[in-house]
């Protein structure tokens, strides 16, 4: 049975993964709440600002890595401070560096471990407000494809760039019927994303399936990031 990591998998994408995993690996968790717990799966209390995952007892072989914390901080350019710039590099990109140093020999053991890591799609098509954000995922798409190359051919590393998902982070966007629907009709498949929709993608990438994949940003995104319909 493999043993796959999830770091944020208390809600959204992390937990939908987890779900999806937990009845055919050993799914371990890590997290700074667990609010709804998973049957099978196994959580540790973890914040990626502040803890040191190497004093985790973690299995020796990790055959699996999804990376599923994550920001959106929509200001215009004017009304952001450098500082908002720098927490959301902390928490997209830097903390992976941490996360993936620490736990690399453990990724080898493994010789076809797989690392998914989560973009936006807003790095790849200019949007407003979106500065720091696509700032931090720009930082995390490039460090990945590099890392890709660097790993092969006994650890994948792959991105996964979203449009907007309906999760708790994108409550505010979403908050009510007007707002959901505005934002449907913005992506050619005129609906915004599910959990499951980016759920589905990440499992897939972790799996024997996508065994030679490696290297690659994936945009599960409605369609916005490649047609325009206008």
């Amino acid at each position: 049975m493999k043993n796959i990591i999830i770091i944020g998998g208390s809600h959204g994408i992390g937990h939908a993964l987890a779900t999806k995993l937990a009845s055919e690996a050993n799914v371990i968790i890590l997290s700074r709440t667990y609010d709804n717990p998973i049957p099978n799966a196994t959580h540790y209390e973890f914040n990626v600002l502040t803890d040191d995952i190497s004093t985790i007892d973690l299995p020796e072989t990790i055959d699996g890595l999804a990376y599923c914390p994550g920001t959106i901080n929509l200001k215009p350019f004017s009304m952001l401070k450098p500082e908002i710039f720098e927490e959301d590099l902390q928490l997209n990109f830097l903390a992976v560096i941490k996360i993936l140093k620490s736990l690399y020999s453990k990724l080898k053991n493994s010789n076809t471990a797989s690392v998914v890591l989560f973009s936006t799609v807003a790095v790849k098509v200019g949007m407003p407000f979106h500065t720091s954000v696509a700032a931090a995922k720009g930082a995390l798409e490039g460090f990945a494809k590099a890392l890709a190359a660097e790993w092969a051919p006994t650890i994948r590393v792959n991105t996964i760039a979203p449009s907007l998902t309906d999760t708790p982070l994108a409550s505010r966007l979403l908050g009510n019927a007007s707002k959901k629907e505005k934002m449907d009709a913005r992506h050619p498949l005129k609906r915004v994303g599910t959990v499951d929709d980016i759920a589905n993608t990440a499992a897939f990438l972790l799996s024997d399936k996508a065994s030679w994949i490696t290297g690659q940003v994936l945009g599960v995104d409605g369609g916005i990031g490649a047609l325009n319909l206008s």
